[in-house]
């Protein structure tokens, strides 16, 4: 930007310059043709007559006046009309640096108003307009995006507020049965006890998505980090989530390059492999494995799950670690989560100073997680 305007202000000194010679020549052209060269005599002629007819001075006190006012003051003359001539190109120059301002204050009042129309300057300010339409992109991409998260989050508060009400309701109904019916049998008693305890489950996990919008809203991530056991943690996931895996035939399979300790928030960094492994097995397929690998290069500790299933479209890689972005739009707050997942999983990962990215094929899909050693 200096750079740009610095080029401008040297253009325009440029021009002020050879305005200034253009003005000096033309003035000493006009002034020693009107008194020295072919115009002197029209001009004596004429002032000589003006002198007699509005003045009332004879034919020789007229020609005296010119003689005294122009042919000895020639140099005098020529001085005030350069100074003349200096001043009007100074209130152009001035004028032109004013109209400059101006449009770019427009432009900037667009900005302001969210104006739809694109900011055009004159040919000198292209590196102006540039950047001010960049900005004007920018600020209407954030609008935009901020609007889409802000209907997402609308429209599953709605879901989730939705969907309370069937475990909720079941509830009711189950428990107001074992209340009536005081001789119902054992097992069908055994059986609604069981329902509603799961609806109850259902409800709980529901309420927790609430709390979770809130925190993830209000609160900023504070890191209490520890030496970790990588390959412990890893495989401790592995066996907290078989109850997961077993229903669909998957299996997990942990593959880790030597012994790993890395520095972290051990509940964090276990929040965020929890949620890539869940989000893992509710897209994989049937009967295949995800497998979990780690290893150290460099500085850098790497940690990958790759699972077999459906690929996930580009334009839906791109939004997957938004908040409140659902992979599978068609899944119930009944069978999902609340699209909160991997955009905490990759809050977490961004305050430890690293990064998480996901790529998708037809083969697999691969979540990559790199965490740097301090």
């Amino acid at each position: 930007m200096k750079n740009e305007f610095g080029r401008l202000k040297r253009k325009i000194i440029v021009q002020i310059i050879f305005i200034l010679v253009l003005t000096m020549i033309i003035g000493s052209i006009i002034n020693y043709t009107l008194i020295d060269g072919m115009l002197q005599a029209p001009f004596a002629d004429w002032f000589i007559r003006f002198c007699e007819d509005v003045l009332q001075l004879d034919y020789f006190a007229a020609r005296n006046a010119y003689r005294i006012l122009f042919q000895q003051n020639k140099h005098l003359w020529l001085a005030i009309g350069l100074i003349l001539l200096l001043l009007i190109i100074f209130y152009v120059a001035l004028s032109r640096f004013t109209r400059y301002f101006i449009l770019i204050s427009s432009g900037v009042t667009m900005l302001s108003e969210e104006s739809e129309k694109e900011i055009r300057l004159p040919s000198e300010l292209d590196f102006m307009e540039k950047k001010l339409n960049t900005v004007k992109s920018k600020l209407e991409k954030r609008a935009k995006d901020a609007q889409e998260a802000e209907q997402r989050k609308n429209d599953l508060v709605v879901y989730l507020a939705h969907d309370i009400k069937t475990p909720l309701t079941s509830i009711i109904g189950y428990l107001s049965l074992l209340d009536e019916a005081k001789d119902m049998p054992v097992e069908q008693k055994e059986k609604y006890v069981k329902i509603t305890l799961d609806k109850s489950y259902r409800l709980e996990q529901l309420i927790n998505e609430f709390f979770e919008i809130t925190r993830f809203n209000l609160q900023s991530i504070i890191l209490d980090k520890e030496a970790i056991n990588l390959n412990y943690m890893l495989l401790q996931l592995a066996d907290e989530f078989y109850p997961l895996l077993a229903p669909k035939g998957q299996q997990a399979v942990v593959n880790i390059q030597g012994d790993i300790q890395i520095l972290a928030d051990a509940n964090k960094l276990a929040r965020v492999f929890n949620n890539i492994f869940k989000n893992a097995i509710a897209y994989s397929d049937d009967n295949s494995s995800i497998e979990i690998s780690a290893e150290n290069v460099m500085d850098q500790t790497i940690i990958i799950f790759t699972n077999k299933g459906k690929a996930i479209p580009p334009q839906k890689l791109e939004m997957i670690f938004e908040k409140f972005y659902r992979l599978d739009s068609s899944r119930s707050t009944q069978t999902g989560g609340a699209g909160l997942g991997l955009a905490i999983a990759n809050e977490i990962i961004v305050a430890h100073g690293g990064s998480i990215s996901a790529t998708s094929n037809d083969d697999n899909t691969v979540f990559t997680v790199q965490i740097p050693h301090s």
